[in-house]
């Protein structure tokens, strides 16, 4: 306590002493002491204030914090049970999110159908593609036997004109020659009927083997059939005329006379 308060107190002791007719009512007693009290256990504080140390009965500092916070929380619910327009404000943001919510669900699924048929698309094209390769790939290779084949018997026809000539040959060649001209005639016809055979034989023509052979309908043309007890059945007993191959095809076939 400073000099000064303990100063005045002392004086206003000695004016209540001084005074005869004056009585201090034992009230105002306690109340004096308290605040003589409180004054002694009050001290600056660090910004030179004063502070007081609170009274036994007053209390504490952070229950009365609590018991603010409570109160402002109940408050807090009190106006908004007293503030419907807040509740139904809640609500609609609730509803709001709710609906935004289903608004992006709703576009997931139309992503999800048009992922699935894009997906569907690419499949039925990766397909049609798949065949357009196929048959583009028969095409190229039907295309290269064809040209295959025009090149190996592109002469068929040529040679299928020249076989009638070749038949006159041989039979001119089987004739008798009498004279020494017919002879040296005939030899002429030889050499000439030599020659185009190995031009045929070199273009991949070759005579169809017959007399002796199985009959064979793809290499044979049976006209006539006769009973032969030297030979099996179907078997070619003679040619009349000479058939002829132009590499692994038939361009005419012998016909012959077969056995019964």
């Amino acid at each position: 306590m400073s000099e000064e308060k303990l100063d005045a107190f002392a004086n206003r002791e000695e004016a209540g002493k001084e005074e005869p007719g004056s009585e201090i009512a034992p009230g105002k007693e306690a109340e004096r002491m308290e605040a003589a009290e409180s004054e002694t256990n009050a001290g600056p504080d660090k910004n030179g204030e004063e502070t007081r140390e609170p009274s036994p009965n007053e209390p504490p500092a952070e229950g009365l914090k609590d018991e603010g916070k409570e109160q402002a929380e109940e408050k807090k619910e009190g106006e908004a049970k007293e503030n419907p327009e807040t509740e139904q404000q809640a609500d609609g943001e609730t509803a709001k999110a709710e609906g935004e919510a289903e608004k992006l669900h709703r576009e997931k699924e139309q992503l999800e159908q048009q992922i699935d048929e894009l997906k569907r698309e690419l499949e039925e094209k990766d397909n049609r593609y798949l065949r357009l390769y196929a048959d583009f790939e028969n095409y190229k290779r039907r295309t290269r036997n064809e040209i295959e084949a025009i090149k190996k018997y592109q002469a068929q026809d040529l040679i299928a004109d020249l076989l009638p000539a070749i038949d006159n040959f041989e039979r001119a060649l089987k004739s008798e020659a009498k004279s020494d001209d017919a002879k040296n005639i005939l030899k002429g016809i030889e050499m000439v009927y030599r020659g185009m055979m190995e031009a045929l034989a070199k273009a991949g023509v070759k005579p169809i083997e017959a007399v002796g052979q199985a009959f064979d309908p793809r290499y044979h043309h049976a006209v006539m059939q006769e009973k032969s007890e030297d030979h099996p059945s179907n078997v070619v007993l003679e040619e009349f005329q000479k058939g002829y191959m132009l590499k692994d095809r038939v361009i005419r076939p012998s016909m012959v006379k077969v056995s019964e």
